[in-house]
């Protein structure tokens, strides 16, 4: 190893303590896409203390931010935290079902978890500027903060607006969240496209649906038939997705498409139908001309079920992102580095703390409860092997996640690290507050951001030390993208619309009662 490989673990070592209550504090948060308002503060104060630049609110996006340190002339090395939890997810670090303490389960919480994403990848890239100060190393590292990755936000609008322009390798991390994927890189099968978008339906003029009875004695009476209204249209729209869902797309290649519902009513016990309904429409898919295809059916559904309920509707994109595009060179480096780190491995507090869990589940609690992948290294040719095995052939994408943006800027590489996933008895499915507890119970989930700290350290620091490697990564995207950005074969940002901020996502509120979530949590 590397005197400054050696800095990097030696310095993950050293604040080891403080990573962890780093990981607390983002993980207890709990924020939510487009609200995480304190998680991205953090994020900003503590990259200013260590010496970043920060630009607050990249982008457009007011939890956004991107960070630079600067050190001499040499290579530009980027990476990201995520912060952004899921809502109805809020689970104490505790072994048994119980929401962080003042909120309802409706609130919101880690599941991923994307707090140890964040810290892990924060840990790896303060790790190398330790060592870029110890060893005389030149270049730039440059650290985002990408809200809303849930709904896939914000790195198609960074990439959009060019920050990510400039950049020479790009390292992307993520607890294991699919087996085979756990401490291991992808290989060739990378994560597919995504298209989001929120539709708004508008009832305006409700009492001009019929006129007003002949015998009325008072034009347009309170009891007129008024327009089915905003929520009549979304239910309508919701009914022929599901119809026509089927009809989308050809019976080939892994896709799904899911829906949530943002906001309904306006017109509480009174009998006026509602003005505004909202929706948004998500899709996974492996090709970007499939997300086009899903989108013009559901445009159609929305055109016909305004027009059945008296409304107009509005279409509005939440994201726009790109399939995944591989870099071997820079996968096996990162392996490299991941072999040397160790994964995870889990002491007798974590297994006590998983064994609990069992015990509360009403399960025989087991010796070894943690899955073996948790802590075992796997090839990356193996994992994209297993991986294909459930695959078409012609099928070059699957699932999806953001960072694929960053795939056509500069090289870049997933990590996977091994997250604590537990054993089940045979025909037994946890429930999924036990993976949110495991991810924020100190002993359990300290683990994976340590050791992507650690990975990801060493491979900026290889990045800016080994030009040979570096120069490797860029040949190779050079040949996948026929020439570059730019190239025959590259595909620019999709994103032609600003961050959808303004809409009613899920979030924590403040009033006389204090701060709770948006859904007040019921008395017991």
């Amino acid at each position: 190893m590397s005197a400054g490989k050696q800095t990097v673990t030696d310095w993950v070592d050293a604040h080891a303590s403080p990573l962890s209550d780093w990981n607390q504090t983002i993980w207890h948060y709990g924020e939510t896409a487009w609200r995480e308002y304190k998680s991205a503060r953090w994020y900003v104060e503590r990259l200013r203390a260590e010496g970043f630049e920060v630009e607050e609110g990249s982008g457009g996006m007011p939890t956004a931010f991107a960070a630079r340190f600067r050190r001499g002339d040499g290579p530009v090395v980027a990476g990201y935290a995520e912060y952004d939890g899921v809502p109805g997810n809020c689970q104490a670090a505790v072994t048994h079902r119980e929401p962080r303490a003042g909120l309802s389960s409706e609130a919101g919480g880690h599941t991923d978890p994307h707090s140890a994403l964040g810290i892990g990848a924060l840990g790896g890239f303060l790790a190398a500027k330790a060592a870029m100060e110890a060893h005389d190393l030149t270049g730039t590292l440059k650290f985002f903060g990408e809200p809303a990755e849930k709904v896939r936000g914000s790195k198609p609008i960074h990439a959009a607006r060019g920050y990510y322009d400039g950049v020479d390798a790009f390292l992307s991390f993520h607890p294991a969240y699919l087996l085979p994927l756990s401490n291991t890189v992808r290989w060739d099968t990378h994560c597919g496209a995504s298209y989001a978008a929120i539709y708004s339906f508008h009832c305006d003029e409700a009492e001009q649906w019929l006129g007003a009875p002949a015998d009325s004695p008072i034009p347009q009476a309170h009891t007129a038939a008024r327009a089915p209204g905003a929520n009549d249209a979304l239910v309508a729209m919701y009914a022929l997705t599901k119809m026509t869902k089927e009809s989308m797309l050809p019976f080939r290649a892994g896709w799904s498409l899911s829906e949530a519902i943002l906001t309904m009513g306006q017109a509480t016990a009174d009998n006026l139908p509602a003005g505004l309904a909202q929706i948004q429409y998500f899709c996974r898919v492996p090709e970007i001309e499939m997300a086009e295809q899903i989108f013009r059916v559901l445009d159609r559904n929305a055109e016909s079920a305004a027009g059945a309920a008296h409304c107009r509707w509005e279409r509005h994109w939440v994201c726009k992102s790109r399939p995944g595009l591989a870099n071997h060179a820079l996968a096996d480096l990162t392996y490299r580095n991941l072999a040397a780190a160790q994964p995870p491995r889990y002491g007798k507090e974590a297994v006590a703390a998983a064994r609990e869990i069992q015990a509360n589940l009403g399960l025989a609690p087991m010796d070894e409860p943690f899955l073996e992948a948790c802590e075992r290294l796997l090839d990356p040719r193996e994992a994209e092997r297993i991986l294909r095995e459930d695959l078409p052939p012609s099928q070059r994408n699957a699932t999806s996640d953001d960072y694929t943006e960053m795939c056509w800027h500069a090289p870049t590489v997933r990590l996977y690290v091994g997250r604590p996933m537990l054993k089940a008895p045979a025909g037994f499915r946890y429930p999924a507050w036990a993976m949110n507890a495991l991810g924020g119970i100190r002993a359990t989930i300290d683990p994976t951001l340590w050791c992507a700290a650690k990975t990801i350290g060493m491979t900026v620091v290889d990045l800016l030390s080994d030009r040979a490697a570096l120069e490797a990564a860029r040949r190779e995207f050079v040949k996948r993208t026929g020439g570059g950005v730019g190239g025959r074969h590259w595909i620019a940002p999709l994103c032609d619309y600003d961050a959808p901020i303004h809409f009613r996502w899920p979030e924590y509120v403040t009033t006389p009662r204090g701060e709770e979530w948006w859904i007040p949590a019921l008395p017991k």
